[in-house]
């Protein structure tokens, strides 16, 4: 990842040195710079957030992001139960709503965030209401973190969540869904292996575009050998033939259970750190300083999920997928995400694709949460390694071990009437019980000078 973000920008190239100072201001609602002649990029050259190609061209990059964004943007309603139109909906009016907001300087695609799975999961049996009750809680708390970050700047989110209390909590969330990956490979074996090692060989010996869409491409050879085996669901098939060609989504009410909108909290953890490293990493290949909208981009994701949970769709997040294409393309011009946007509306209301995606069996689902979950642990892990945490400090170590068995053990527990399982209780026992640690360990442990 880091030889990408590097070879984003060659600082020695005056080419590209202008076409990362074009983007520079408060940037603008809309319109965009014509990039060279509009066919051509030149050697070290990228096209600026301000800027774009050609129409035709923009539109076929444009295509690409939406290829990159929809193996995790369908699995999550997929996953969860939600609507899969609904979600391709508010996902496409999400991701114009950020464009908006952070004013076409941070070009950004928001799809699904499979950070919502687990507290989806875990509060399905109380309807889709109650879930949506979970998503817009989420979105109006990540909304008031982005103005607390916009005005007081990020140091405030390093003060409240250290690094060692991030990766935890990202870390239980994603190994927390183990199980239920685990029972969908069960139910239909090679099905789920066929998917979950085409995605193993696409990512890790695919190169470029393979690489980074490997989990589309395992999904899609998967389902495809579910079809040929005989795996697929006759009533699902037979769905697909009955639906429109033309039609409005299903919107669903919300409703609010406090049991449900702690499990959902957590989340939060998860999504801060996705937009404010996707802030990171547009800087690093644009060659541009962005913290100053890293409070915008908090702002944006959350009224995006809020407003999608409040009609049926599922929360958002800024994709790592679409960076990739950026990085492969050297195209960041926002006019490409605008086209996106589109399509993915666009898709929305034809019936029969959500009806397609419906006949998606278990098997590749579980094929292919088997190494997305797996990927959501290990982004905790990832950001204890990267921020260089030291778990020779007992503080580090104890919280963050103890924090994770509970995460991992669905411990649950009931607070009154209110029944709380193991995200809740990891997330909050760790940002709750690091500070009070790490005061004993300073003022009475052998931490003590």
């Amino acid at each position: 990842m880091n030889s990408e973000l590097h070879n984003g920008v060659d600082a020695s190239n005056p080419a590209s040195g202008r076409s990362a100072d074009n983007g520079a201001g408060k940037g603008r609602f809309f319109g965009w710079d014509i990039h060279g002649d509009g066919r051509k990029i030149a050697p070290g050259a990228v096209v600026a957030p301000n800027e774009r190609l050609n129409w035709p061209r923009t539109i076929g990059i444009g295509a690409q992001h939406v290829i990159a964004m929809f193996g995790a943007t369908l699995l999550v309603p997929l996953l969860t139960g939600f609507p899969i139109n609904t979600t391709l909906l508010f996902s496409g009016l999400g991701t114009i709503l950020f464009l908006l907001i952070t004013r076409n300087r941070l070009p950004s695609y928001l799809g699904s965030s499979f950070a919502f799975i687990a507290p989806l999961t875990a509060t399905q049996a109380q309807g889709i209401g109650a879930q949506l009750g979970v998503v817009i809680t989420a979105g109006a708390l990540l909304t008031l973190v982005g103005v607390i970050v916009k005005f007081a700047g990020r140091r405030i989110l390093d003060a409240v969540m250290p690094p060692a209390v991030t990766g935890a909590i990202v870390a239980l969330i994603g190994l927390n869904l183990a199980p239920a990956a685990t029972k969908n490979f069960a139910s239909q074996p090679l099905i789920a292996f066929v998917t979950m090692a085409v995605i193993i060989l696409a990512t890790v010996a695919g190169r470029g575009m393979i690489s980074r869409l490997g989990v589309l491409i395992g999904v899609l050879v998967g389902w495809a050998f579910a079809a040929a085996s005989g795996g697929l669901s006759p009533e699902s098939t037979e769905a697909v033939g009955n639906a429109a060609w033309f039609g409005l989504p299903t919107f669903h009410a919300p409703e609010f259970h406090i049991n449900a909108m702690l499990i959902g909290l957590p989340v939060i953890v998860v999504l801060i750190a996705e937009n404010v490293g996707h802030v990171k990493a547009v800087a690093a290949m644009t060659g541009k300083n962005l913290d100053d909208i890293a409070g915008d981009a908090l702002i944006a994701d959350g009224l995006a999920t809020t407003i999608a949970g409040s009609a049926g769709g599922s929360g958002t997040t800024t994709y790592a997928e679409n960076i990739g294409v950026m990085a492969a393309t050297r195209v960041y011009s926002t006019a490409a995400y605008w086209v996106a946007a589109l399509t993915a509306i666009a898709l929305a209301f034809i019936p029969k694709f959500g009806a397609l995606i419906l006949t998606i069996p278990t098997g590749v689902l579980g094929g292919a949460t088997i190494v997305l979950y797996g990927l959501i642990g290990m982004l905790g892990v990832r950001i204890w390694m990267d921020e260089q945490v030291d778990f020779n400090n007992p503080v580090n170590l104890t919280a963050a071990a103890t924090a994770l068995i509970a995460g991992i053990g669905n411990l649950t527990l009931n607070v009154g009437s209110i029944t709380l399982e193991g995200i809740a209780w990891g997330s909050v026992g760790i940002i709750v019980g690091y500070p009070i640690m790490n005061w004993l360990y300073r003022k009475i442990g052998e931490g003590r000078s």
